[in-house]
């Protein structure tokens, strides 16, 4: 009985100890099993699963904010974030009628009061701001990914699960195609490591995965599922940058140590954050 402790620490930390390239594979492999398995087995389960990640990116984020000093309402800020997911889910589900999105406003008003009574915070509405941006930037995104997966309160998983795939696919094919044909810098200034060579690979590799889903879900159609991975390539990249810019300015290099080879759930989702508010106006519009 005393060396189960010890096995099971040897197993926790046996993955860290392997190179970056075989952690990035067997934490996306396990990622996208649980992330897809339980976003295609029902609605529930796709609640479950995008609320825990929203809320970790969610503590990454105020966590990062607080190192430079600021006081941002961290609990408040994960807690009205992760309120407002829910509350999008329940009315896009028809279970609660429109009008109930006027609690959002309510719930987030309670933030002057709050700060009212915090004495030692010098820069109140600074710091009002960066609890308002947690929200704005984390979980607004994830929130609205709820009027994507629900037309006419009809759940329809494939259309987030196509669009992280054609995420992952784009993430990946940049990986290797910025790796072995990486040359041209494409924004140095704010990630030196990203290439021109490495985007155009990760876009087609995007378009390809968009293609395959084509195939398989008609819930769009091909020029759809184009769209869609344009949006995500592009829009993706951006988020990725937008993302590395916030780490530099606070000089660290990943925003946690959540997830082996890939850093926190930040750096995992931060392409999401700016492409979700894209794919879902695409939907909605067209």
């Amino acid at each position: 009985m005393k060396k189960k402790p010890k096995r099971l620490l040897t197993m926790k930390y046996n993955l860290r100890s392997k190179s970056e390239l075989t952690q990035r594979f067997i934490a996306a492999l396990f990622g996208a099993i649980v992330i897809t398995g339980s976003i295609a087995w029902n609605e529930w389960a796709y609640f479950g699963i995008i609320f825990i990640i929203c809320g970790f990116c969610l503590h990454e984020f105020y966590s990062l904010l607080g190192l430079h000093g600021n006081l941002p309402l961290k609990t408040y800020g994960t807690l009205n974030g992760l309120f407002l997911f829910t509350l999008t889910f329940l009315i896009e589900k028809e279970i609660w009628p429109h009008q109930y999105y006027l609690f959002i406003f309510l719930s987030l008003s309670a933030v002057y009061l709050i700060k009212l009574y915090i004495v030692r915070d010098k820069n109140p509405f600074e710091n009002i701001a960066y609890t308002f941006l947690g929200i704005l930037y984390v979980a607004v995104p994830f929130a609205l990914l709820n009027m994507a997966v629900f037309l006419d309160g009809e759940y329809h998983y494939e259309v987030i699960i196509g669009s992280l795939f054609i995420l992952w696919a784009s993430d990946t094919g940049a990986y290797f195609s910025g790796r072995f044909f990486g040359r041209r810098k494409l924004f140095e200034r704010v990630s030196p490591k990203k290439t021109w060579e490495g985007s155009i690979g990760g876009g087609l590799f995007a378009l390809c995965m968009g293609f395959g889903f084509s195939q398989y879900f008609h819930s769009l159609n091909l020029l759809q599922w184009l769209c869609i991975s344009t949006i995500i390539v592009v829009a993706g990249t951006y988020g990725d940058l937008v993302e590395s810019l916030f780490k530099r300015s606070i000089q660290i290099k990943d925003s946690g140590h959540s997830i082996p080879g890939h850093g926190g759930f930040l750096d995992r989702f931060d392409g999401l954050l700016i492409a979700s508010p894209f794919i879902v106006a695409f939907i909605r519009l067209f």
